[in-house]
């Protein structure tokens, strides 16, 4: 393999680098992140769902979203980027394997018509871990945007694993994002978490739709008094520091987590998530 002729002090950023080497003449364009749908698909709207740490509800909120956004009459799919730890597919109660066609990978679809893919529905056995790299993730995650037939889609919401590592980047820089929901929970610590990642939506110019927070509340069954377990001012400081919306403050509801373990979430009951819905539809 041949070296390229470059600097001791190369700052590998061409655009603002002086030198006339070898490697800035290789990189005269730019190079193409984006992903791009297959002739069979048509996707108006795509939305990330994103958090700064894991366990905060964030494939929760999407499937909510998904369910919601249905039933305003929206064509509605969902692309579940969090290869490692998929759980969109049980929450919907999807068990079967997809399969191809001439056209590409034909989603799997909810009860209610919500498209699904996950790598759950690729696995011969649902618990089977998947062990891959980061460079291995990150091109299924822009395969299963672009080989799947994503077929008049009005909005796909991409469920994100947490942080800020090589599936969120690949997801900012190769899809269409036309904007971001932060999922948070209101612990300080996770409000630290989430800062991060505004930061990192606001370096890659992706736009941020607001903040919504789970686990915010329990109601008590005797009074109705609403408890806070984790303080009440985590997730909307940080919504507050940045002037960002905070969209919704979703409970600790059991009844909802009952309808996730059974992959009956498209059942679930609640106006807590509707203007996060609203701020949706109302995107060009």
């Amino acid at each position: 393999m041949s070296q390229q002729n470059t600097p001791d002090n190369c700052t590998h950023n061409c655009d603002t680098c002086t030198a006339n080497c070898s490697s800035k003449a290789n990189n005269n364009e730019a190079p193409d992140f984006r992903a791009h749908l297959n002739a069979a698909s048509s996707v108006k709207k795509t939305i990330g769902v994103v958090s700064g740490k894991g366990g905060v509800g964030k494939s929760l909120v999407t499937s909510m979203l998904a369910v919601l956004l249905r039933r305003h009459g929206l064509r509605t799919a969902v692309l579940d980027a969090d290869i490692t730890g998929p759980s969109i597919p049980a929450m919907f109660g999807v068990h079967d394997q997809i399969y191809g066609s001439e056209e590409g990978i034909i989603p799997a679809s909810s009860v209610t018509g919500i498209d699904l893919m996950s790598i759950n529905l690729l696995l011969e056995q649902e618990n089977q871990p998947v062990i891959w790299r980061g460079s291995i993730i990150s091109n299924t995650v822009k395969q299963f945007y672009s080989e799947v037939v994503w077929r008049d889609i009005d909005c796909m919401l991409v469920d994100m694993p947490p942080g800020t590592g090589d599936v969120p980047l690949t997801v900012f820089q190769s899809l269409p994002l036309d904007g971001i929901i932060i999922v948070a929970t209101p612990q300080e610590l996770v409000g630290m978490v989430v800062s991060k990642a505004v930061e990192m939506a606001k370096m890659m110019n992706v736009p941020i739709l607001g903040i919504v927070q789970n686990m915010s509340y329990i109601t008590c069954p005797d009074c109705g008094k609403k408890i806070y377990m984790f303080g009440e001012v985590g997730a909307e400081a940080v919504a507050e520091k940045y002037d960002l919306p905070l969209l919704a403050k979703i409970p600790m509801d059991p009844a909802l987590a009952g309808l996730c373990d059974a992959g009956k979430i498209e059942y679930f009951d609640g106006d807590w998530m509707d203007e996060a819905v609203q701020v949706i539809k109302n995107l060009d």
